[in-house]
């Protein structure tokens, strides 16, 4: 990241979209645990002894599922619950595997401090929770100053680069974040993304490698892309 903050552009070498679209925008992405900590206790004998980490961990997935706002590109998901120990035995320990993704700082802000309250909060009575976990990677937001590369780089090519916003993450939003002017999507056009399918159209490799050749021989022969 340090290196990067050299630089004045940055291309990521990402699949194209469809229509060989250039990425302006991903989304961030960061990945918690909460674990919740209950009392064993016999189910049969001594229920009312017992303190459900489960059952804490089923009203905790439903407040996390309400962070999610998909009109703004927000998704919440607990993806993995682990608990308990036996059908006979009150839960006394339950773990919450979530990941979050999100379109804007403000979102990430938003969320962070909501994970913190839900985490908090005892909604079984005698019920504690920690949370860890980090931000794996931050947002990368559309700005003016792509629009003003993107509009150059179409003049230099002769072409129209059409531009779209994805939900997964690339190095583009390590570069992003160091305030480098960056565009991802500059690879070949495929399908069957994280597959056994997975596969990528010819002639893509051919019209991606004549865009760059392009884009970087000006370069050399201006020494910037002004």
């Amino acid at each position: 990241l340090e290196l990067a903050k050299n630089y004045d552009y940055c291309f990521v070498f990402e699949a194209a979209g469809k229509n060989l679209e250039v990425v302006t925008g991903r989304k961030g992405v960061g990945t918690y645990t909460i674990n919740i900590e209950g009392k064993a206790a016999h189910a049969g004998v001594r229920y009312k002894d017992g303190i459900n980490a489960n059952l804490e961990a089923s009203y905790k997935l439903q407040e996390l599922t309400k962070l999610t706002n998909l009109e703004i590109g927000t998704t919440v998901n607990v993806g993995k619950i682990s608990g308990g120990i036996g059908a006979n035995t009150i839960s006394p320990k339950c773990e919450l595997l979530l990941e979050i993704r999100y379109t804007k700082n403000s979102e990430r802000n938003r969320l962070l401090k909501a994970l913190d309250l839900i985490t908090n909060t005892s909604y079984v009575e005698g019920t504690k929770a920690s949370l860890n976990g980090l931000i794996q990677r931050d947002v990368m937001e559309p700005n003016s100053n792509q629009l003003q590369l993107l509009s150059r780089l179409e003049n230099i090519t002769g072409t129209t680069i059409e531009t779209e916003q994805r939900g997964g993450v690339s190095d583009a939003n390590h570069v992003a974040s160091c305030g480098v002017i960056t565009l991802d999507g500059f690879g070949p056009f495929g399908d069957g993304d994280h597959t056994i399918h997975e596969r990528a159209l010819k002639t893509s490799f051919e019209q991606r490698i004549d865009l760059m050749t392009k884009i970087l021989s000006y370069h050399q022969e201006h020494k910037n892309l002004n």
